[in-house]
């Protein structure tokens, strides 16, 4: 899921006022979007919830666009770095007036966007700009502070490699892709990871580069105004320089034919399965993407058939669920299962193809489809029951499309989906040529029998 009128010349003037709210909208909250002269744009949206304050600043730089050879890895590395401290504030002294607030800090970073959240009292909003721009607009760190947090990510890397799901989808990736940057996870190679600590100077240029306000927007939910969400904008983000940096992302060529790959797990685990096929790009107004995503639920999610019979009835597998982001270029349709017994991996396998095979000419029930739109739906809305929570959930949009106004265009294109919709999304994009499996399993020579003992296969 993803979102423009341009800005006055040298007047901050608003894009678009309150927006009015329909019963219709699933986004139900009026919000403002008010876009400076340098790029940076500013969405507020207040709440009936009293007294606090949700703070997102959404940067739209992700490992996307880690284009350079040997450089994989630096958006989520950068992540770190922006808690190192800056020109008028040592990371201790960043801590501390943090906790002196009672704020809530954290950041994470995906494939296209990375976003530093903060939720506080409504008295901190201006200490917490002040603080946020500061670290935007002049971040500052030693050489030895950045080596010392290119060993963290290096731990991180470690930690996470000994997850198999997470090696599952780094084979993934790189074998579904051969060009595009989605074929590296947002941890980046190994071999990349290593080489940070020497790469100081090359940090500085990444820095450089993406945090820039035309990449930045930033999102306050809660109880605010919008012209003192926009005033202390303008006094504390108002100077901050656009830059003229664009990365170049390599387009990925049509897959001309199936791809398989196995990974033998050095330690005892139960047998993974991902079936992947090339799926679409985020869009609000074309409907193949959101044909697909209401199809991933009726298909594979936890009320289809295939679930039922996998994990329920016959019990072979623990885990079976779609994973299908949003994301700004063409993305993994991708369903995994975690198998009980080795021995029935290629069963469980045949049983996913043959449910996307099905959906290519077999009509959805138009009840279930209703259903599934339905659940969707209101999932969602619930979701958003809070600041804090409203902002978490506009966070991705605004990173695709920098408006809210968004969420309500692709619920609209939920709800014109028709089963022929989806049978002719499925048509198009699950063909095999289309399609990239990736098996994991302990290898061979210390494989775990069924019961549980260890053994050679």
């Amino acid at each position: 899921m993803r979102f423009l009128l341009l800005a006055s010349l040298a007047l901050c003037l608003p894009l678009v006022g309150l927006a009015q709210t329909t019963q219709r909208k699933l986004f139900p909250y009026d919000y403002a979007i008010d876009d400076l002269p340098n790029g940076l744009r500013l969405i507020t949206v207040p709440t009936d919830y009293p007294n606090l304050v949700a703070l997102y600043v959404v940067v739209q730089t992700g490992s996307r666009n880690e284009v350079e050879p040997g450089k994989s890895g630096f958006a989520h590395f950068f992540e770190h770095m922006m808690f190192r401290g800056s020109e008028n504030y040592t990371s201790d002294q960043r801590d501390t007036i943090m906790k002196r607030a009672g704020a809530e800090a954290n950041a994470y970073t995906a494939d296209d966007r990375t976003v530093y959240h903060q939720t506080f009292s409504k008295e901190d909003l201006g200490e917490m700009m002040k603080l946020e721009a500061d670290r935007f607009m002049r971040l500052k760190y030693s050489s030895e502070d950045y080596k010392t947090e290119a060993l963290a990510v290096q731990g991180e890397y470690d930690k996470n490699s000994a997850n198999p799901i997470s090696k599952l989808y780094e084979v993934l990736r790189e074998t579904a892709f051969k060009k595009h940057t989605y074929s590296h996870t947002t941890m980046g190679y190994l071999k990349d990871i290593k080489d940070m600590p020497n790469q100081y100077e090359y940090s500085l240029e990444f820095y450089k580069r993406f945090y820039r306000p035309e990449y930045a927007t930033i999102v306050v939910v809660g109880d605010v105004t919008r012209d003192r969400a926009l005033a202390l904008t303008k006094q504390h983000w108002g100077d901050w320089k656009r830059g003229n940096y664009a990365s170049q992302i390599p387009t990925e060529p049509p897959q001309t034919e199936a791809r398989t790959a196995h990974i033998d797990w050095p330690s005892p685990t139960l047998p993974y399965v991902a079936v992947a096929f090339r799926g679409p790009a985020y869009s609000d107004e074309k409907k193949d993407k959101a044909a697909l995503d209401l199809l991933a639920s009726i298909a594979f999610g936890d009320n289809s058939e295939l679930y039922q019979r996998l994990v329920l009835k016959e019990q072979k597998v623990d885990f079976l669920g779609p994973d299908f982001a949003d994301q700004i270029d063409p993305e993994l349709f991708i369903v995994l299962a975690r198998v009980k017994d080795p021995k029935d991996v290629d069963y469980v396998r045949d049983q996913m193809l043959a449910t996307f095979q099905r959906f290519t000419t077999e009509a959805v029930n138009p009840a279930k489809l209703d259903a599934t739109r339905s659940r969707t739906r209101y999932g969602s809305a619930m979701a958003m029951n809070s600041s804090t929570a409203i902002a978490y959930a506009l966070a991705p949009y605004i990173a695709l499309r920098r408006t809210p106004e968004t969420i309500n265009k692709l619920f609209d294109l939920y709800a014109s989906v028709t089963p022929e919709d989806i049978r002719a999304a499925a048509a198009q994009y699950f063909k095999d040529q289309n399609r990239t499996i990736i098996t994991l399993a302990t290898k061979a020579s210390t494989a775990t029998n069924s019961d549980g003992k260890e053994g050679r296969n």
